[in-house]
C-alpha cells in the first residue's frame, strides 16, 4: 500500500505577501514595460530623444546602471536622454559620443556624456512628453520601468514607426531596450507547526521560482544566476530551490558560493561544472502542489513563493537569517574552487535513494570527469566504500548501518565522502545529503515468532506471523488494527496461494487504505500473530467467522 503526496499536504500554509526584511533578492531580464511607445516624429531633426521615467515600489539600496550602446553598430547622430529618477543614484555610460542628459537623478556619468539642465517638474506623463516635444521637436521612444536593476537603451530610429509617441500598456520594446527588474511580489509561509528561524536557526527552509506559463513565448534557455552569503555556508544544507517551468525550457545554472538542494522541471546544467544537460523533475504547476512538495521533502518553511515572466537571465541572491542585506553586485561568478566543485556536482547529481530498509548510492564515472583524481568513495562509515566498476561506483547499505541516521522524520542522513589524490597528499571531500524514505505500509509474514526470515509461501492451517510497520514524513502516527485475515481461497488456488488483507489500518481516526474482500465460509483461514517491531507478537485468531476484532494502538 503505497501512499502518493497531495496538494492537502499544503493545508495549514497559506501565502502572505513577505513584509520583514526578504530572505532572497530576485530579479529577472525583460524588454516589456509597464508603459512605453515609438515614433518616427525624430527622423527629421538633428538629435534622436529617449524619454525614461523611473518608479519605485520602495526606496532603492541599489544604484541604477544605464548604458547607452548603438543599435545597428555605429552611432548615427547625437542623441539626447531624458531620465526621470528622483530617488536614485545612476551611472550612464555611453558608447557613442556627444550624448546629452537631462536627469534628477544623482548622478555620475561617463565620460563621452555631457550633463543638460535638469528637466521641468511634471506632474504627469502627458506633460512630462509634452515638454520633450516642444523642446526637441520629437521623441524616438519612452519607457515607464519599475524598480530597475540596470537599463541598456540601443540608439537608433526606425522611420516605419508611428508618427506620434503614444503610450500603451504592456509595452513591447525589445527593439530598443532590455532591463533587469527587481521582483518585490514574493510570498512566504509554513505549517503551524515550525518554529522560527531566529528560534531554532537549523529549520529546513525552502525557496520557489516559477515561471509564468507563457505559450507564445521563444525562451527555450534560462540563465539563473545564483549566490549565497559567505558566512552561511553551514546553513545552505538546510535549503531548498524549487525551479518550476514549461517542461521544454533548460535552466542554466550559474552558482557563487551555494551548496543547496535544488529541484528543477524541464532540463537543467550547472555551468561552471558541466556542459551536460541532467533531465530535471516533473513538479506541480499550482501554488498548493509546489508547497506541498516543499513539504514532502521536509522543508516545513517556504521562505519565498516568486511567481515572474519566464525570462532568458534571472539573478538570485539567497540572504542570511536575520542579516541586513548587503548591495548584491553583478559580476561574473568566480570558477568553482577544486572543494567547491565537487559538493556542487554531486548536491546537482542527487545519486542517493533510499528504500524502507535500504541505502543505494549510484555515481556514473563519466559524471565525475570535472573532478579530477577521485580514489574511492565512502559514507560516514569509511568502511562502507562503493564499489568500483569501469562505469560506476556503487554501494547499496542497510538504513541502520554506516552511520546513517534517522533523526529527521521520514528521511535518513548521511555523508558521501571524495577522496581525491592530489599529487602526494589525499584530500577529503565531505558532502551531507538526506534521503526520503518512501512514505509506505509494509506487511511482512514469517513463519516463526522469532521474526528473522521473511517469507512468501505458506502452508495451510499453519500458524503464521505478520510484522507491520509503517513510514511516515511527517508526523510519527497510531496504527489501528481494526480487522485482519489471511485467507487461501476455496476455489480456483493452489495450496500455497494466499492473500492477506488489512481493513481499516488508520492514522488519528483517517482511513489510509483499503482491503481486499471479505473472507467466505468456504475459504480457509490461517492463524496470525500481529508483531510490533518494537515489541512482542500479539497473537490474534483471524477467521472468517468472527469479526469486529478490538482496536489496539501501535506508536510505530
Amino acid at each position: 500500500l503505497v501512499f502518493h503526496p497531495d496538494a492537502g499536504r499544503a493545508e495549514g500554509c497559506d501565502l502572505q505577501p513577505v513584509t520583514a526584511e526578504p530572505p532572497i533578492t530576485l530579479s529577472y531580464a525583460t524588454s516589456t514595460v509597464p508603459r512605453g511607445c515609438v515614433s518616427s516624429s525624430s527622423v527629421g531633426i538633428d538629435r534622436e530623444l529617449h524619454v525614461l521615467s523611473v518608479k519605485w515600489s520602495k526606496v532603492s539600496a541599489f544604484p541604477l546602471n544605464v548604458f547607452i550602446t548603438p543599435r545597428a553598430g555605429s552611432c548615427t547622430k547625437p542623441a539626447v536622454l531624458v531620465l526621470l529618477c528622483a530617488r536614485c543614484l545612476a551611472t550612464i555610460t555611453s558608447s557613442c559620443p556627444d550624448l546629452l542628459v537631462h536627469t534628477d537623478a544623482h548622478h555620475s556619468l561617463g565620460t563621452t556624456v555631457t550633463l543638460g539642465p535638469k528637466p521641468p517638474m511634471a506632474t504627469s506623463e502627458g506633460q512630462l512628453l509634452a515638454w520633450a516635444r516642444v523642446t526637441y521637436g520629437g521623441i524616438t521612444s519612452y519607457s515607464e520601468l519599475r524598480d530597475p536593476r540596470w537599463v541598456q537603451l540601443r540608439l537608433g530610429e526606425d522611420a516605419s514607426s508611428p508618427p506620434d509617441c503614444v503610450p500603451q500598456e504592456h509595452f513591447d520594446a525589445s527593439l530598443h531596450l532590455e532591463t533587469e527588474v527587481f521582483f518585490h511580489g514574493m510570498k512566504g509561509c509554513s505549517r503551524r507547526d515550525t518554529q522560527s528561524t531566529r528560534d531554532n536557526p537549523s529549520t529546513r527552509v525552502a525557496h520557489i521560482i516559477r515561471l509564468q506559463p507563457e505559450p507564445s513565448s521563444v525562451v527555450t534557455e534560462v540563465n539563473l544566476s545564483l549566490s549565497c552569503p559567505e558566512r552561511a555556508a553551514s546553513n545552505q544544507s538546510n535549503q531548498l530551490l524549487i525551479l518550476q517551468s514549461r517542461a521544454n525550457l533548460t535552466w542554466s545554472l550559474s552558482v557563487n558560493n551555494c551548496h543547496i538542494q535544488f529541484m528543477a522541471s524541464g532540463n537543467y546544467r550547472i555551468a561552471p561544472v558541466s556542459s551536460m544537460v541532467l533531465t530535471g523533475e516533473v513538479l506541480p504547476d499550482t501554488e498548493r502542489g509546489l508547497i506541498a512538495k516543499a513539504f514532502e521533502k521536509n522543508y516545513s518553511i517556504v521562505a519565498s513563493y516568486s511567481v515572474i515572466p519566464t525570462s532568458t537571465r534571472v539573478s538570485l541572491e539567497i540572504q542570511e537569517h536575520e542579516a541586513v542585506r548587503r548591495v548584491p553586485t553583478t559580476p561574473n561568478p568566480p570558477a568553482p574552487t577544486a572543494y567547491s566543485l565537487p559538493s556542487m556536482l554531486l548536491l546537482t547529481l542527487q545519486p542517493w535513494k533510499c528504500t524502507d530498509d535500504t541505502l543505494e548510492i549510484i555515481i556514473a564515472r563519466s559524471h565525475l570527469e570535472p573532478i579530477k583524481d577521485v580514489v574511492n568513495i565512502t559514507l560516514r562509515d569509511i568502511s562502507c566504500q562503493a564499489e568500483k566498476n569501469a562505469t560506476h561506483f556503487m554501494l547499496k547499505t542497510p538504513l541502520s548501518h554506516c552511520g546513517t541516521s534517522l533523526e529527521s522524520r521520514g528521511h535518513a542522513n548521511n555523508e558521501l565522502i571524495l577522496n581525491l589524490a592530489k599529487g602526494t597528499v589525499l584530500q577529503s571531500v565531505r558532502v551531507a545529503f538526506q534521503c526520503e524514505i518512501p512514505r509506505e505500509l509494509f506487511l511482512r509474514l514469517f513463519p516463526t515468532a522469532a521474526f528473522e526470515a521473511p517469507q512468501t509461501e505458506l502452508e495451510i492451517n499453519k500458524e503464521t506471523f505478520v510484522q507491520a510497520s509503517m513510514r511516515w514524513e511527517d508526523h510519527p502516527a497510531d496504527l489501528q488494527l481494526k480487522e485482519c485475515w489471511l485467507v487461501a481461497p476455496g476455489a480456483g488456488a493452489g495450496a500455497g496461494a494466499a492473500a492477506a488483507g488489512w481493513r481499516g489500518a488508520g492514522r488519528r481516526g483517517g482511513h489510509a487504505g483499503g482491503a481486499p474482500q471479505q473472507p467466505r465460509e468456504e475459504d480457509l483461514a490461517l492463524p496470525l500473530h500481529l508483531h510490533h517491531p518494537r515489541g512482542r507478537a500479539r497473537p490474534l485468531l483471524c477467521h472468517p467467522q468472527v469479526q469486529g476484532w478490538f482496536a489496539e494502538q501501535h506508536h510505530l
